[in-house]
């Protein structure tokens, strides 16, 4: 089989052969993935920490050999991976080669990908201690890598190292200065992947008395059977077992709300957590424990219950009384988590934009039986200060929503002002037309007399 590795982004870019069928399904092709990554193990020369020593960390490589992923035609021509010489003055890596043969990776094409996808790759490899080793097998031969990628993807992957047993059968092998295991002539550290588990959600969000599905996927290599599984939440300090299934056993221990579907677990090592009807209770961490006879994988998914708030602002429609303060009620409930931000904005005839207002009320916090919060504010307006028309509106931001609810009050002038300002105009015009009347009057009264004075004179 022939090894093979990406090298360049650009390569993505090419068209697939334009004589393929565009509705087969894309065949496979092997290629080695490569991942920078920190080993972080126990440091026998560092200062005693909680645990009797202090960490080290050095950096590592690890390639992933033999992954299978699948060819939409735009991999392109790739070119065997080559284990670079170190440079004479810096620090020497420790490089982990990975046969994947045994065991798929999953979410290989998200890995191969991630330069071109500008997404970053958090790896870590530490020794893997079980509480139970196979004859001639070293502790420290035993290692576990963690992949988390910044889309949310969390990938664990157990390698099996060299046996200590190569050592003593070869007075001449060599070992590895940090490590202490024989290593390959290129100074590798040889490992098979013999289990992996992954998750495409460390953390989800989830609305109230929906269905969710908390993703957990593993498989073993051929000589390895499941033991167990097991699912646990954490919130608050404590914690308890959701799920829990034994190899052997008549079936699985499960609580009401939850359910793991067994044929798909055992048959395509489908672990996922289906949990319905959620509820404010059901928010924590949750746990996916996958057990072999001699090791353990786990992941961690963070489960968030977010309610959007309900608003609503009474009256909406306000006839202003003169010399009358009205207050305007806006109404928010249904929403969870607690955090929640309101504001109130004026908005007149006269005004450009809207305006802040300060001079809001609020009551306290009050929680309903499901566990959503409510809250109300208040906001008293009066004719001293504003006139009709105007637009009140109550503006609230919360986690659960993508932009800010607003909901408007529309202030307008009353009847009986609208009247009395009619009335008004009415009694100005009639004043008006009077006035105008008598000083016609007076004039056509004034020009006869004048004209006779002239006469008289002459």
């Amino acid at each position: 089989m022939i090894q093979k590795l990406l090298f360049f982004c650009g390569l993505l870019g090419l068209d697939a052969v334009s004589t393929k069928d565009p509705t087969a399904a894309p065949p496979f092709q092997t290629v080695d993935i490569v991942l920078d990554c920190l080993y972080v193990g126990d440091d026998p020369k560092g200062s005693p920490g909680a645990f009797g020593g202090s960490l080290s960390k050095d950096l590592a490589l690890l390639v992933l050999r033999n992954v299978s992923v699948r060819d939409d035609g735009s991999l392109g021509e790739a070119t065997d991976y080559v284990v670079p010489q170190e440079n004479a003055g810096s620090s020497p890596r420790i490089v982990f080669e990975a046969s994947a043969l045994l065991v798929s990776i999953p979410h290989a094409e998200s890995l191969l990908h991630t330069d071109c996808n500008r997404e970053e790759v958090n790896c870590e490899i530490s020794p893997y201690n079980s509480q139970q080793h196979g004859k001639g097998l070293c502790p420290a031969s035993w290692f576990i890598g963690t992949l988390r990628l910044s889309s949310g993807i969390s990938i664990a992957l157990l390698l099996r190292g060299p046996h200590c047993s190569s050592a003593q059968e070869k007075p001449d092998a060599i070992l590895h200065p940090k490590l202490r295991i024989p290593v390959s002539k290129k100074g590798t550290v040889l490992t098979t992947v013999e289990f992996q588990s992954s998750s495409c959600n460390t953390s989800l969000r989830t609305r109230l008395g929906g269905l969710v599905i908390l993703d957990c996927q593993f498989a073993l290599a051929p000589s390895s059977l499941l033991s167990s599984l097991e699912w646990k939440r954490q919130h608050r300090g404590s914690g308890r077992s959701l799920f829990r299934y034994q190899a052997g056993s008549t079936g699985p221990i499960a609580e009401p709300k939850v359910h793991v579907d067994l044929a798909q677990l055992l048959g395509n090592g489908n672990a996922s957590l289906h949990l319905q009807g959620v509820s404010v209770g059901d928010e924590g961490t949750y746990i996916c424990l996958v057990s072999t006879p001699l090791h353990q994988i786990q992941h961690i998914i963070q489960l968030q219950v977010v309610e959007p708030p309900r608003v609503r602002v009474i009256p909406a429609h306000v006839s202003f009384e003169r010399d009358v303060t009205t207050t305007l009620t806006c109404n928010i409930a249904g929403y969870y988590p607690l955090d929640v931000s309101v504001s109130w904005t004026q908005k007149t005839a006269e005004d450009e934009a809207e305006i802040t207002l300060s001079s809001a009320r609020f009551s306290s916090h009050q929680r309903s039986q499901d566990g959503t919060y409510g809250i109300t504010s208040y906001l008293s307006i009066s004719s001293a200060t504003v006139q009709a028309p105007a637009t009140y509106s109550c503006h609230v931001s919360h986690v659960a929503l993508e932009e800010p609810i607003s909901v408007r009050a529309y202030l307008k002038a009353s009847e009986k002002t609208r009247l009395e300002g009619l009335v008004g105009g009415i009694l100005a015009t009639v004043i008006f037309v009077v006035v105008l009347f008598i000083v016609l009057r007076m004039k056509r009264t004034v020009k006869p007399k004048a004209e006779e004075l002239l006469r008289g004179s002459e």
